[in-house]
């Protein structure tokens, strides 16, 4: 397994993360558990501010929290000069409930309802990034109500395929989000939204996809972004003042990603930008991007808990730890690759060839397949890397299974940032009827 940010192996063989041992981390929080090396985050939020600040352009590196939100984290993007922006009315919540101030909150969504919009303006966020027709006339009649001006971009789609999975790639003309730029559903809006007396258009919003790991990509979204900047100037007499050229930066999950450092990507954004709107006599817009992955992907690592196994000669052996598609979705969603070890035994050889199966009730709960591991024994720990991006998102309770808690780490010490769910968080919301209960006192 690469080691990743602060994580090697100390003296006694075992994983250490943020210079805390991996078995001790098992031993006070338990397993299933996400650990985040928070040195990590913090580095990978100040690569992106550094970069940027190196091109001299105006800009706003916003953490996308689909990618992980708690209020620790929050409080990490604010605390590193960051924007933040999010999707529903929980990810503003917990923002709002972290302190995280709400002028750097952009809020994203094809489907905000009414009380998502109303709970936003009333915020105060500093921007609705617009996903469709229905939106902008909502948007605008709800800040006339409150007596408000909104600030927004909208959502386009520039037609750029990025080389990705096909349900994370979302630049291509056939996606649910945004205006279409080749069939002039973008111009179209542009003009729409800028009759609407309570809406403030800064700009546009593209995004082509996730995971990504070569920059032509968004050198083309740059440029049909700023022929389309160019076209609404002399259309209609609107300039955008911001352009947000979204996220996707990639990762390494396991051999074989080769993933760009921050600094390059970047400097092609920022390079296209300057190119494409510098050759059309335009002001120099605004730049902003949207990381979520690459802050916290690689960040995070998952202990597990080995249990039984099931041994197929010349077939497969199957081992099974104590969590899997409830904490980790994505090898079942996207087919996708992970790294692990041993932590309680990194240093010893490798001896046989397993797969990482979960503990669910369902054939594809499998995490990871034609692993080398030492032999394994009941009770070792298993730690899988790169976990820090969509697992804790995506957890869910199948099987009613608890969801994990989550810890920081950092110069030796561990704090909970979430706590491990209790059986009565399980139950918590669930409802008897007085008539079954009525049924069951007869009985």
């Amino acid at each position: 397994m690469y080691l990743h940010g602060t994580s090697k192996i100390n003296d006694q063989g075992h994983l250490e993360i943020g210079g805390v041992d991996a078995t001790q981390l098992v031993a006070e929080y338990g397993t299933p558990l996400y650990v985040f090396d928070e040195a990590l985050v913090r580095q990978r939020c100040s690569e992106f501010v550094q970069a940027f600040k190196a091109s001299e352009l105006k800009f706003q590196v916003a953490y996308a929290s689909k990618a992980f939100c708690v209020m620790a984290m929050c409080r990490i993007v604010d605390e590193e000069g960051m924007s933040l922006d999010v999707v529903s009315d929980g990810e503003l919540y917990t923002a709002l409930q972290a302190g995280f101030p709400a002028e750097r909150i952009h809020f994203h969504g094809n489907n905000k309802t009414i009380d998502e919009i109303e709970m936003a303006i009333d915020a105060k966020i500093g921007c609705f990034v617009v996903d469709n027709f229905i939106e902008l006339q909502m948007l605008n009649a709800i800040a006339a109500e409150k007596n408000q001006k909104v600030k927004i971009l909208l959502r386009i789609t520039p037609g750029v395929e990025a080389h990705t999975h096909e349900y994370i790639s979302t630049g291509q003309t056939d996606s649910k989000f945004g205006f279409d730029l080749g069939n002039g559903s973008a111009l179209r809006a542009i003009q729409e939204a800028s009759q609407l007396a309570n809406l403030e258009i800064l700009g546009v919003h593209s995004h082509i996809g996730s995971q990504i790991f070569e920059v032509e990509g968004f050198r083309m979204a740059a440029e049909k972004v700023a022929g389309f900047a160019v076209q609404v100037r002399k259309e209609t007499n609107v300039t955008f003042q911001v352009i947000n050229l979204g996220g996707g930066f990639g990762i390494r999950y396991a051999e074989g990603d080769t993933p760009l450092p921050v600094s390059v990507y970047v400097k092609a954004i920022t390079d296209a930008i300057k190119d494409n709107f510098g050759s059309n006599d335009y002001p120099l817009p605004e730049i902003w991007v949207e990381p979520g992955r690459s802050i916290v992907g690689d960040a995070g690592t998952t202990l597990y808990s080995v249990g039984t196994t099931k041994d197929i000669p010349g077939v497969r052996k199957y081992v099974a730890v104590d969590g899997g598609m409830t904490d980790n979705p994505r090898p079942a969603l996207y087919d996708s690759k992970y790294e692990a070890l041993l932590a309680n035994r990194a240093t010893e050889q490798a001896e046989e060839i397993v797969s990482i199966a979960g503990k669910c009730c369902e054939s594809g709960d499998m995490l990871i397949w034609d692993l080398n591991l030492p032999k394994v024994n009941a009770g070792d720990v298993l730690a899988v890397s790169c976990t820090g991006a969509y697992n804790y998102a995506m957890a869910s309770n199948y099987n009613r299974i608890r969801r994990p808690g989550v810890v920081f780490v950092k110069d030796g010490q561990s704090d909970l940032v979430v706590k491990r769910e209790s059986f009565d968080n399980i139950v918590g919301n669930d409802l008897i009827p007085a008539r079954m209960q009525q049924v069951a006192q007869k009985v």
